[in-house]
């Protein structure tokens, strides 16, 4: 080891260093003191995120009492999200500051709180939050995976994962909104539900959200490895928000685009439908099936997915045009609604080649979708995977 030697008395001059090289070497770490009750004399393991994936710091013994102690070094202006693990377990989530001292107390089911942290406890209730959600959505799909697609209680259960999710999104966005210089609203933008792995925050605009909070949590910490990495996000999600954007302004969608007028006598291009995915489904209201189908099936799957951001565009290729607007109206349609009184000869018929009637086709993200919709089955299979 160097020795240093400094003018003056020697014993002062050591016992002064010395307490300076603790000092320092205590102001770069963060303390954790731990309990583990239910699990004496065991181990644990700490873990760090590493941007997208956990980096193991140590194992820690547990003593009889239930206790451990663990010092991991903080750089400056850079907190670390640190886990505490029991097995696979994880039973405490933790983001530290240089200097803190966080007292944490979990069991072995992974239920913890912590104090001497502001953020640590906000990030406590964070996890927390985010763990109830994901019991909650998960049972609702595993429920829905052994139901028959077709049934009443698979339709219910849809609505309530839907409403499920929904309702998450709207707390978890209300959330970063308020806390937009806490780092704990980092991982609430990255969180994901269900065994697709579903992004709560998922939709293109949310691009929005990840730029604005990135620009502020720049502003406190700049150098911090998970605000650079959500800033380079931010700036994927940007891009793909601006070619939505220019492709929209541009007018080129990669599907025969037309305006029809709707049953309110309004102007509706397809393309300028504003939905996640968009069933264009052409019919004749004088056969008596088609119009069940329109209660039968289009309804029951309207309530189901139109939430989720499924638009129905209906076009009647029908000569008769008030007895087409009578139908729709007896039937309470809620969709867009649209005759070409041209019938089969229509140019929209043209476009799509239609040759039979009824006969369905999906859109997402600017294209037609290369599925084969034959019924009510096949039409939920492909709006469960695209919503």
């Amino acid at each position: 080891m160097k020795s240093f030697s400094f003018p003056g008395t020697p014993g002062i001059c050591a016992a002064l260093a010395c307490a300076a090289v603790a000092l320092a070497s205590c102001g770069g770490k963060a303390t954790i003191d731990g309990t583990l009750a239910d699990a004496p004399s065991s181990e644990v393991i700490l873990k760090k995120l590493d941007i997208d994936r956990y980096e193991v710091l140590d194992t820690v013994k547990v003593n009889r009492n239930g206790k451990y102690t663990y010092r991991l070094d903080v750089e400056k202006g850079q907190p670390e999200f640190v886990y505490v693990f029991r097995g696979d377990t994880k039973i405490a989530s933790m983001l530290l500051e240089r200097g803190d001292h966080v007292a944490v107390v979990s069991d072995t089911l992974g239920n913890f709180t912590t104090e001497g942290s502001a953020e640590s406890r906000k990030f406590a209730d964070v996890e927390k939050k985010y763990a109830e959600f994901t019991a909650k959505f998960d049972s609702l799909t595993n429920r829905l995976s052994v139901l028959p697609p077709d049934s009443e209680e698979a339709a219910l259960t849809r609505k309530q994962a839907g409403a499920a999710y929904i309702s998450y999104y709207r707390d978890r966005l209300r959330y970063i909104m308020e806390n937009p210089y806490s780092l704990t609203s980092v991982p609430v933008l990255y969180q994901t539900a269900g065994p697709d792995r579903l992004p709560v925050f998922g939709q293109i605009t949310d691009a929005i959200h990840f730029s604005n909070i990135s620009d502020s949590l720049a502003t406190v910490y700049p150098e911090s490895k998970y605000v650079k990495a959500l800033k380079d996000e931010a700036g994927r999600r940007a891009d793909l928000l601006d070619l939505k954007v220019r492709l929209q302004n541009a007018g080129e969608v990669g599907y025969p685009d037309f305006e029809l007028t709707d049953i309110n006598a309004e102007k509706v291009r397809l393309s300028e439908v504003d939905a996640k995915v968009i069933l264009l489904h052409f019919w004749t209201s004088g056969n008596a099936s088609q119009k069940m189908f329109n209660l039968d099936v289009l309804k029951p799957i309207y309530e189901d997915y139109h939430s989720r951001g499924l638009e129905i565009y209906q076009v009647a290729l029908d000569a008769d045009k008030a007895a087409w607007a009578s139908v729709v109206k007896d039937q309470g349609l809620p969709w867009i609604n649209a005759c070409d009184i041209a019938g089969m000869n229509a140019r929209v018929a043209r476009l799509y080649n239609i040759s039979t009637l009824p006969v369905s086709f999906v859109i997402a993200d600017g294209s037609l979708v290369d599925e084969k919709i034959t019924d009510g089955k096949s039409l939920r299979r492909v709006l469960d995977r695209l919503l």
